[in-house]
C-alpha cells in the first residue's frame, strides 16, 4: 500500500533525498526534493526523513505550538498511524536565492491513528535550505483549515 501512495503522490518520482543541483535557485531540483519529502512522510520513512530534515527545524504545528526534529519525525512514523493517499492543491514552488525555497500547498490529510480514523484539513509551508549538497527542512509550518463538504 505504501509504494501506491508513492505513486499516486509524486506519479512515479523516487523517495530517497535528492541531491541539490548546482547553486541557481533551480525550481526543478527545488520541486524534486519537495516531492520525495512529501512521499517519504506519507510513506512513514524514518531514514528519509532523518536525511531530509535539519537537525535545528522548527516545526509549527496546526495549533501554533512550535517543535523540533525529533518531534516532526515521531509524529510521522507512529506505528499506529496509516495515511490515505494525498492530493496537494494551490501549491507554489519558490527558490529564495540560491540556497533556500519554499514549498506550499493545501491537502486534506486523512488515514487512521490508532486505529480511529481522522481527517483533517490543512496547509503547510516547508522552507528548505542547502546543507552541504542536498536540501533539507529547516522550517515547516502547518495551519489547520475548516473541511468543506464536497
Amino acid at each position: 500500500m505504501r509504494g501506491t501512495i508513492a505513486i499516486a503522490l509524486v506519479f512515479g518520482m523516487a523517495a530517497p533525498a535528492i541531491a541539490a543541483d548546482p547553486p541557481s535557485g533551480d525550481v526543478a531540483s527545488l520541486r524534486a526534493f519537495a516531492d520525495a519529502f512529501d512521499v517519504a512522510q506519507i510513506a512513514e520513512d524514518r531514514g528519509a526523513l532523518d536525511r531530509m530534515v535539519a537537525d535545528d527545524l522548527v516545526f509549527i504545528d496546526g495549533s501554533g505550538k512550535r517543535y523540533d526534529k525529533a518531534f516532526f519525525i515521531d509524529g510521522w512514523t507512529g506505528t499506529d498511524d496509516d495515511y490515505d493517499p494525498v492530493t496537494l492543491t494551490d501549491r507554489v514552488i519558490q527558490p529564495l536565492g540560491k540556497d533556500a525555497g519554499i514549498a506550499s500547498a493545501e491537502t486534506v490529510l486523512s488515514g487512521r491513528s490508532a486505529g480511529k480514523p481522522f481527517r483533517v484539513r490543512i496547509r503547510f509551508t516547508d522552507i528548505f535550505r542547502r546543507h552541504g549538497d542536498s536540501w533539507q527542512a529547516s522550517y515547516i509550518h502547518v495551519t489547520r483549515m475548516a473541511l468543506e463538504d464536497k
